[in-house]
């Protein structure tokens, strides 16, 4: 399917070891409340059974503020929850297989750190593009950082929307204005802010600053 480029302004990936104690639940309510446009559930060490209960409670804030949830490579979570989509990464399934699987009505992104991957990736019907780590990830420590020029030949090679994810945070999101990207994926940032209505509030503010040429209805 067509995505709204506009639902890539500030799209949450969650981690549940940004937020101590707290319910995550309750901080993407937080989140979506503030601004946050589409939500990822990205919970790689939880079971099948404990992601899909997890997934179903984050499903009824994201529902409760009509914001898409997708989920990160995990079909199976998709269908049980009934999720808007899932994102995949290089290592994961790929993009034809997922639609074949999933049918037209589902969202699906594909992380991209080069031009190819990103032509194949659309190739093989994605709906949208995470490119990066832009500036490195501490919530994923093996995800190698790209330059601003590949990011930039990327978004000019594809058709399809484009996000940056990877270490994206309030001082350095001006960096990513001009490449070509319709807004920023974050984590940290977000969820291991003090507070996460004000840190929202910001994110979107500057994501609409740089980006807002690129979120027209695609």
């Amino acid at each position: 399917m067509s995505i709204d480029k506009r639902l890539l302004k500030l799209y949450l990936v969650t981690d549940s070891g940004c937020i101590g104690s707290k319910a995550l639940e309750s901080c993407v309510e937080e989140a979506v409340k503030a601004g946050a446009t589409l939500v990822q559930l990205r919970e790689k060490k939880l079971a099948n059974s404990e992601f899909i209960a997890l997934g179903k409670k984050i499903k009824a804030v994201t529902d409760k503020y009509k914001v898409p949830l997708i989920i990160n490579d995990n079909i199976d979570v998709v269908l049980a929850v009934g999720a808007d989509g899932i994102h995949i990464g290089q290592d994961d399934i790929d993009a034809a297989d997922a639609r074949a699987i999933l049918g037209g009505s589902k969202i699906i992104g594909v992380t991209a750190k080069t031009v190819a991957q990103a032509v194949k990736a659309e190739k093989d019907s994605a709906d949208y593009l995470g490119v990066g780590a832009m500036f490195g990830s501490p919530t994923k420590t093996d995800a190698l950082a790209i330059d601003l020029e590949t990011a930039r030949q990327i978004c000019a090679g594809v058709k399809i929307p484009c996000v940056a994810i990877g270490g994206i945070n309030e001082s350095n999101i001006e960096k990513l204005s001009g490449i070509g990207f319709c807004g920023v994926a974050a984590i940290s940032a977000i969820l291991a802010s003090e507070n996460i209505t004000s840190s929202t509030k910001s994110l979107l503010n500057l994501s609409e600053k740089f980006f807002c040429n690129n979120t027209r209805r695609g």
